[in-house]
């Protein structure tokens, strides 16, 4: 997929960039292959797989929710190499966007990032997901939390839905749909107070592969012993 062809098939789907964001992105490519070199932040560097895989991929959770319509505040667990959130914080400015990853290093790529791309209201913060979700300033106070993780349902539920508000919504982008992966998470997401609202596949263009995205309404408060103490979720998933 070349720069234009992203464009274009955004625009066909209702998402028009401006010179500026598709400099924006163009910057975002050069910046990420640069210290690529330096640490591990994708095995995707080839111009053509970064803008379907990495920046058209992380902008298909716009497919399935209205971003344009409003401001709102998201935030990215474990957010890795930027993605999904700083895509979406060039595609929808007004967005305040708060992204914490356990790894110091992935950190100083990001704050370098956000500079070098002049975005204001990106918020990064070094921190478990465990530990994060505890934060009072923090914790239900999200009007989307998301993960591109390959984590198993029931462990993201345990870290995404105590950050979400009430009435917010916690995305999960999983690779492919699993009847098994969510029958498996149902407890724990209900335990969590969450709901699932919806599930969407999404395909890329040109290779067609197929995504997956999971809704989760947060209907009630999260009991306040979750998520448990760093590492537990993954070691001894809810059940």
């Amino acid at each position: 997929m070349t720069p234009e062809q992203f464009r274009q098939a955004l625009k066909e789907k209702g998402i028009e960039l401006t010179d500026t964001q598709m400099a924006q992105f163009a910057n975002y490519f050069t910046l990420l292959v640069e210290w690529n070199e330096k640490m591990n932040l994708t095995a995707i560097t080839e111009e053509s797989e970064v803008y379907l895989k990495h920046f058209y991929d992380s902008l298909t959770l716009a497919f399935t929710n209205d971003f344009a319509k409003e401001a709102f505040t998201l935030c990215d667990v474990g957010s890795g190499a930027g993605f999904p959130s700083i895509p979406l914080k060039i595609a929808f400015p007004n967005s305040q966007v708060t992204i914490v990853d356990s790894l110091n290093k992935r950190i100083s790529f990001l704050t370098t990032l956000s500079q070098s791309l002049g975005l204001e209201g990106v918020h990064l913060y070094h921190d478990r997901a465990e530990t994060f979700g505890q934060n009072k300033q923090f914790r239900e106070s999200f009007d989307y939390v998301t993960a591109r993780a390959v984590a198993r349902l029931n462990v993201l539920a345990e870290l995404c839905l105590p950050l979400v508000k009430k009435d917010g919504y916690f995305l999960a982008m999983k690779a492919a749909k699993s009847d098994e992966e969510l029958v498996e998470a149902k407890k724990a997401i209900a335990l969590l107070g969450g709901k699932v609202a919806k599930e969407e596949d999404v395909t890329l263009p040109i290779t067609h592969d197929t995504r997956h995205v999971v809704t989760i309404v947060k209907k009630k408060e999260t009991p306040n012993k979750y998520p448990r103490k760093p590492g537990t979720p993954n070691k001894q998933p809810l059940k």
